[in-house]
């Protein structure tokens, strides 16, 4: 996905949760990752991803190793190489080093409906709040202008 269009899509979600309460930008979400955040919240507990992740919502999920996983849906990139899309997450999580040849980050044997799963709890459930709806970029950041 090109800046452009992410962005939009970033202004868009904003736009939406701002505007219902989250109801269509979480429906957004959850038609996009084809995913069950509750059935990802019990993958990520199964799969022990909290003792390396702090993860908002999950027992027990304060690991230092990896990086906190708080506001997810946040960030834009996944391991600071690919754009932030739930089709990218899920390949994050079922193959990291596919994403990022080299990380420390195991294959862990996720199926694909469990990576979907994953990326619909981290992308939905993992705010935290304090930083308010997402913000649209400005195009000068986008396009090096």
């Amino acid at each position: 996905m090109t800046a452009r269009p992410l962005s939009l899509a970033l202004f868009a979600a904003g736009t939406l949760a701002c505007s219902d309460g989250g109801g269509a930008a979480r429906a957004e979400v959850l038609a996009s990752t084809r995913g069950d955040p509750r059935r990802g919240e019990a993958a990520i507990a199964g799969y022990g991803c909290g003792s390396c992740h702090v993860i908002p919502g999950v027992n027990r999920a304060r690991g230092m190793v990896g990086p906190p996983l708080t506001d997810f849906a946040r960030r834009t990139y996944i391991a600071g190489h690919v754009f932030n899309t739930p089709n990218n997450l899920a390949a994050w999580i079922r193959r990291p080093d596919s994403v990022e040849p080299g990380t420390v980050m195991p294959t862990l044997g996720v199926t694909e409906q469990e990576a979907r799963d994953i990326a619909a709890y981290l992308l939905l459930e993992t705010a935290t709040g304090r930083f308010g709806p997402p913000r649209l970029l400005s195009p000068s950041l986008l396009h090096g202008d």
